[in-house]
């Protein structure tokens, strides 16, 4: 069992069970669309580097007779199950290096039932000569799979050497993931060098293959990664790391494509225990908690073929922002929320909602006439946070004529910044406006010079009505 741990927030409860929604899953051109949980059907393309350098000497033998052997060992063994197919593609072993043919790339023995024989006796036919086009043969394995959903497609690259046709094998490899063809590769890097980590990494999971036992090992792992079950319990606790949150949408996210995979909502059985669910354990992801704002819980540790407990923390409180009369603003009144230090607004909430935020402090903007800002306000764990604004009043503006104006807020040190403007050909208008301290600065569309400007200085009060005659 592994653990994780992080932060983010919920409702009163213990422990946590998990139901799962729907897997909205990689986005396929053909094939692997996933439903509640990963296909019980898998495909598994052999990519077998065929090129010269192969001839090299491993051990007591030749990094081709070793790869051959060892594939030939594990292909066997995979013939009793029912719910896999396999499939061979060879690059590099067709064209002599000196011809420098990019694309030496052929798929030997395809997917199909029964063939674990066939691709035994092809490797054995199997003579390096070539070099590696390890980008386009990624690129031509997409054609391999058959068409067909509700299946896992999944290469497993086997070379000893890097990319030496100028191809992009990162790039073809993560368009490919993204388009749903195949999910992450596995690539088996035998006797290379340690720089070699760094160029296979973004082309899916590398393991470092130094002698024959560690190539067999890193052999036998993709494999069981790639059929064997995994499964998650995820605990989202409090502040005081208790798991006590339920009913919060949580997303598994493909931290290779940056997809979305699997949307869970969190449940807990009325005992309090947890449920797991089956997730596909040859990807790697990332957790996004969907709290207001998310939790992300980066690359957690996960077992393939274990079951794992993930432990995320996320206490929450709520907030309420209550006004009397705010049907008086005609145009209604939100609440926009930002994060502490942030500009985009995170969250817009009604007057008299409540609603879960983290615990943090947050600032408030409240789009009355005038806009109120608030500012650092403290949402604690499991607590109410309640505002309560003043009521607005009614300003009655009445002119004997159309004309230009506008209304300030006048502040107690004589400052004042502009609210509203006052336009159009009405004669009388209605505002419902914060209480305070105002004015109007006004003219009247066929006074003849500036200086008719008139300036009436106002006050509103909470649920009270204001008239002015311009």
């Amino acid at each position: 069992m592994s653990a994780g741990f992080f932060r983010c927030s919920m409702n009163r409860g213990y422990f946590i069970v998990f139901v799962l929604l729907f897997l909205t899953g990689i986005i396929p051109v053909h094939g692997q669309v996933y439903t509640q949980k990963p296909p019980d059907k898998t495909r598994i393309l052999f990519l077998l580097d065929g090129s010269g350098s192969m001839l090299a000497p491993w051990g007591p033998t030749l990094r081709i007779n070793a790869a051959k052997r060892f594939l030939a060992d594990i292909v066997d063994s995979l013939s009793i199950n029912l719910n896999l197919e396999l499939a061979l593609r060879v690059y590099g072993h067709q064209f002599h290096r000196k011809l420098q043919r990019c694309d030496d790339s052929k798929l030997e023995v395809g997917f199909g039932r029964d063939n674990h024989k066939s691709i035994i006796q092809k490797l054995n036919q199997i003579d390096p000569k070539g070099t590696t086009p390890i980008a386009y043969s990624l690129e031509q394995a997409a054609g391999d799979f058959p068409a067909k959903d509700n299946v896992r497609n999944i290469i497993i690259l086997i070379t000893d050497g890097l990319e030496s046709c100028e191809g992009d094998p990162c790039e073809i490899s993560l368009e490919l993931q993204k388009r749903g063809i195949f999910l992450k590769p596995f690539i088996i890097g035998m006797g290379m060098d340690k720089n070699a980590v760094d160029q296979f990494n973004c082309v899916g999971q590398y393991y470092d293959a130094t002698n024959l036992q560690e190539f067999r090992l890193a052999l036998e792992s993709a494999v069981d990664q790639s059929l064997d079950k995994t499964t998650v319990s995820i605990e989202l606790t409090d502040h005081n790391e208790r798991p006590s949150m339920t009913d919060i949408n949580v997303t598994f996210i493909n931290n290779f494509t940056n997809r979305p995979v699997y949307e869970f909502v969190h449940y807990r059985d009325p005992l309090g225990r947890p449920d797991s669910v089956e997730i596909d354990g040859v990807l790697s992801y990332d957790i996004r908690v969907n709290t207001v704002p998310p939790v992300y819980y980066k690359n957690p540790v996960i077992i393939p073929g274990k079951h794992n407990v993930i432990y995320i923390q996320c206490p929450q409180g709520r907030l309420q922002v209550t006004q009397k009369n705010h049907s008086d603003y005609t145009r209604g009144v939100k609440v926009l929320i930002r994060e502490k230090n942030k500009s985009e607004i995170l969250h817009t909430l009604d007057l008299n909602e409540t609603h879960q935020y983290l615990s943090g402090l947050y600032d408030l903007e409240v789009t009355t006439l005038p806009g109120l800002i608030m500012e650092d306000i403290l949402i604690e764990p499991d607590r109410l946070r309640r505002i309560d604004l003043p009521a607005p009043g009614i300003l009655n503006v009445t002119r004997n004529f159309p004309g230009i104006g506008s209304i300030y807020q006048v502040f107690p040190d004589g400052s004042e910044r502009w609210i509203y403007n006052l336009s159009g050909e009405n004669l009388f208008t209605s505002h419902a406006i914060q209480p305070g301290k105002y004015k109007i600065v006004f003219r009247i569309n066929n006074a003849l010079g500036s200086k008719f400007t008139k300036v009436e200085p106002f006050e509103i009060t909470s649920g009270r009505t204001a008239n002015l005659k311009l």
